[in-house]
């Protein structure tokens, strides 16, 4: 039976305490959270070495777009076990229990040591969808055709115009630059970029 993934974003800690903000998806089973980062991965490193992180669910998807954008240098506050988001909605607290080993993503099993509720989550929000899966298509761009890509986009912003705020506004124009300097990588193509229009987000194919 598949597990159902929610996103989240988890803080580590380096060896010398500096923490490392990541988004991350992970599955609960039996009361263990479990996390498979592809090797290489500064969070798997963290996670081996320290044993321990803090996971932090949050409503503001800038968070999200921020880690894959550049932008990683967001509020934390101490709590039981390492580092947690200062405006979470809540955060748990866990600690590294067993490890299956592979060589290209190895499955951590981690115990929750605690849970705590900081702010009352305020319902669903399309656009809040909408940005999260531009953000997994944005970490996947050297396995995915331009197409692929301007037509995943294309999808996503319907949602996006319709129901989105300032803040997911800003988080799609972080990733949606993410995504044109991957095309323009590529080079000129009658597919186009993502065009973005000012105040606002639209990605229709522009000219090449």
């Amino acid at each position: 039976m598949n597990l159902p993934v929610r996103e989240i974003i988890l803080v580590t800690q380096h060896a010398d305490g500096r923490p490392h903000i990541a988004p991350m998806g992970v599955r609960d089973q039996d009361r263990m959270v479990l996390i498979a980062p592809f090797r290489p991965s500064t969070t798997l490193e963290n996670l081996l070495r320290e044993r321990r992180a803090v996971i932090s669910c949050t409503d503001d998807v800038r968070v999200y777009a921020g880690c894959l954008s550049g932008r990683c240098d967001w509020p934390l506050e101490p709590v039981h076990g390492g580092l947690r988001l200062r405006d979470a909605l809540s955060h748990e607290s866990i600690e590294l229990s067993t490890v299956e080993e592979d060589p290209l993503r190895p499955r951590l099993s981690c115990t929750v040591t605690e849970v705590v509720q900081h702010r009352p989550f305020r319902g669903f929000n399309r656009a809040q969808a909408a940005v999260l899966e531009l953000a997994i298509l944005a970490s996947r761009l050297d396995r995915l055709s331009r197409g692929k890509i301007i037509q995943e986009m294309a999808y996503l912003e319907i949602a996006l115009n319709k129901t989105a705020g300032p803040r997911e506004l800003e988080a799609w124009r972080w990733l949606a630059a993410k995504v044109n300097a991957a095309l323009d990588s590529q080079g000129p193509s009658d597919l186009g970029y993502v065009k973005q229009v000012p105040g606002g987000s639209s990605m229709s194919p522009a000219a090449p």
